[in-house]
């Protein structure tokens, strides 16, 4: 006569408490827009948003790591998508909680140093972009020739040593819109122009210079600065005093991202 009694689960526990619905539902909803849609869940925040602006992790394949994480810088290896906002501390969060794990179902081995593999991935990639911005011609450096592309309207984006002057960036903008970026140091964007140090880039219109805001910002934020919004038009009068978010003193780091808005 079959008993009445429940089997007992068999297995490990571990097993067991890494599958969590809530994470394969948003994997799910993932598959289901062939990750072709414009927007992605965060796995810790748990919010939308658009997945260029995200970061995207993968478990690598066997031949390369088994069971290992990989930060997916340009969101193009595959596999299924693992998906966190662009924040240093959403990346320790995730870390700390056990989330890639627990939104894959199995242990996953993490990368010590996982913020600062994703930083560095970041800036090779800003580096690439602006490499190609030069080679095709929608990227120049030095003052003069950078305040002649923003006078003539021709900046879609003013790329800044984060190590620069800002009251000498406040001098090239003037009253005039402008979007800001400062991702990298003084030396790394001299490299790319083939100079000891270049301060000043400006990238004209097209989507170079909409790739490379757009990482400076996800740099940013893994970095540990808060991304702002788009900057619109410099304040005349503009010093060092209100270059950053809420008349805050802004005293980037080297390879620092910031983007400068009127309040």
């Amino acid at each position: 006569m079959p008993s009445s009694w429940r089997r007992a689960l068999t297995g490990s526990r571990e097993r067991k408490t890494l599958a969590d619905p809530d994470f394969s539902a948003d994997l799910a909803d993932d598959d289901a827009a062939a990750e072709s849609g414009p927007l992605r869940r965060c796995l810790v925040t748990r919010e939308r948003q658009q997945r260029e602006a995200m970061l995207r992790f993968v478990v690598a394949p066997e031949a390369v790591a088994a069971e290992a994480l990989v930060f997916d810088v340009a969101a193009t290896l595959p596999g299924r998508g693992m998906w966190l906002s662009a924040r240093r501390d959403v990346i320790e969060k995730a870390m700390k909680a056990n989330i890639f794990s627990r939104a894959a179902g199995r242990r996953i081995a993490l990368p010590s140093g996982l913020v600062e593999i994703a930083g560095r991935a970041l800036e090779k990639r800003i580096v690439e972009l602006l490499g190609l911005a030069r080679r095709a011609g929608d990227a120049v450096c030095g003052f003069e020739k950078v305040k002649e592309r923003i006078a003539a309207g021709q900046c879609a984006l003013l790329v800044e040593a984060a190590d620069g002057s800002l009251a000498e960036q406040d001098r090239l903008i003037q009253h005039r819109k402008t979007n800001v970026v400062r991702p990298i140091s003084a030396a790394r964007l001299g490299a790319v122009f083939g100079r000891d140090r270049v301060v000043h880039v400006a990238i004209g219109p097209g989507r170079l210079a909409g790739m490379i805001e757009t990482d400076s910002l996800r740099l940013a934020g893994v970095l540990g600065a808060e991304p702002s919004a788009r900057r619109l038009q410099a304040p005349q009068g503009a010093g060092r005093e209100n270059a950053d978010l809420g008349g805050r003193e802004a005293r980037p780091p080297a390879d620092m991202t910031q983007t400068k808005t009127q309040n």
